[in-house]
């Protein structure tokens, strides 16, 4: 049946048309406004999420990266110790050694009172030559001008056979009795130890005598005289070739 409006022009099936077609343009509309919409969203968040999954992968990298190196230089810092302590234990060991071996070396020199009292035929020894080298107060240390006299003196050592070396120490009268013993048993050991190493000298050639302050061979009022008894002096004496001769330097030894 067809219904027409009158006055309108418009039949009933026209408006109808009219009508759906309406309503399928708004929801049309509305669809593709809704698809833009969510494109839109997408196209301004992905960018978003790529950066942050890429700080995030970075970030996790960096940890990765501080967590070797700190485990590279805890490692290198545990071997560094390692090695320092094996160094500070070869170090001990050989100044133990050393110590020990200068130790042997100074018990074996002849600690006497007197060269008559334990070298035999002791007349038949004859002096060759001394010298004398003097220590600043409270030392015992060998200057290089004291180690050049020594070295003149040692120069007749190879030419001279069946000798023996008297050494006497002494110093001045400051300071404790005792203290100035083991001074002057320093200064002694001094000179020895610089002969015997530097020289190849046998311990057994070396006879130190008296060594103390008891003594003096200058006075002790003035500082030159006390400079004069800070000293060490050794004497070279042998019995090679040599007519017997009485002994004055035993007796009255510091």
């Amino acid at each position: 049946m067809k219904l027409s409006l009158s006055g309108t022009g418009i039949s009933l099936s026209q408006r109808s048309v009219s009508f759906a077609s309406a309503a399928v343009l708004a929801i049309g509309l509305s669809a593709a406004t809704g698809c833009a919409s969510k494109n839109y969203v997408r196209s301004q968040t992905t960018p978003l999420i790529d950066q942050t999954n890429d700080l995030d992968a970075r970030t996790a990298a960096d940890h990765r990266a501080i967590g070797d190196t700190d485990a590279r230089a805890q490692q290198g810092i545990a071997s560094a110790q390692s090695a320092a302590d094996t160094a500070g234990q070869h170090a001990n060991a050989a100044g133990e050694a050393a110590t020990a071996a200068g130790q042997n070396a100074q018990d074996a020199y002849n600690r006497v009172d007197t060269l008559a009292g334990v070298v035999a035929n002791l007349d038949n020894y004859k002096p060759v030559s001394d010298v004398s080298v003097t220590f600043a107060f409270d030392k015992a240390v060998l200057t290089p001008a004291d180690k050049k006299q020594l070295d003149d003196f040692a120069a007749a050592l190879d030419s001279t056979r069946g000798y023996l070396l008297e050494v006497t120490g002494g110093t001045d009268s400051i300071g404790d009795a005792q203290y100035n013993y083991q001074l002057s048993q320093r200064r002694a050991d001094a000179v020895v130890n610089y002969l015997a190493t530097k020289y190849n000298v046998p311990p057994h050639k070396f006879y130190l005598i008296g060594i103390g302050k008891d003594q003096q061979i200058a006075t002790d009022k003035t500082s030159a005289g006390r400079a004069k008894n800070r000293r060490v002096e050794v004497k070279l004496m042998t019995n090679m070739g040599q007519p017997a001769t009485p002994s004055s330097t035993s007796s009255g030894a510091q």
